[in-house]
């Protein structure tokens, strides 16, 4: 529809919440980009702001795609029914994938039977460090 009907005025919710979208995701990969070390003290704070920065964009995205639709219900007057029944059966889809993949470990876990071992496990010596290459400082 934008295509045949270029408009840019930003009247509606729609094309302004598009136009910020764009602006956090830009945010977002600079952010990636100037991530800091792993165990230095910012990376607790790039860690939680990264994290923030990615839902918001997943959220507000989402509610952007209804607000389109409204938004050409409103223009055209056709009915988006069908598409906002579409879309919302996809989002719950996706929402139990993401919640469903989180306890897939545990259900492989209680399919398998426990393993009885009469000697405790011991490790062995010496423990094993992580060792970066050379010239890496992270």
């Amino acid at each position: 529809m934008s295509i045949k009907n270029f408009n840019n005025s930003f009247n509606n919710y729609h094309q302004r919440l598009g136009v910020a979208l764009y602006g956090i995701i830009w945010v977002q990969a600079l952010t990636a980009a100037l991530r800091s070390c792993r165990g230095s003290k910012g990376r607790s704070v790039w860690f939680f702001g990264h994290w923030l920065l990615g839902t918001a964009v997943s959220i507000l995205g989402v509610i952007n795609i209804y607000t389109g639709l409204g938004a050409l219900h409103e223009k055209t007057s056709a009915s988006t029914k069908l598409w906002t029944r579409v879309l919302t059966a996809e989002i719950c889809l996706i929402v139990f994938v993401y919640l469903f993949q989180d306890k897939w470990l545990q259900l492989q876990l209680q399919k398998q039977e426990p393993v009885l071992r009469r000697e405790p496990v011991r490790p062995s010596y010496p423990y094993r460090t992580r060792r970066h290459a050379p010239g890496i400082t992270c």
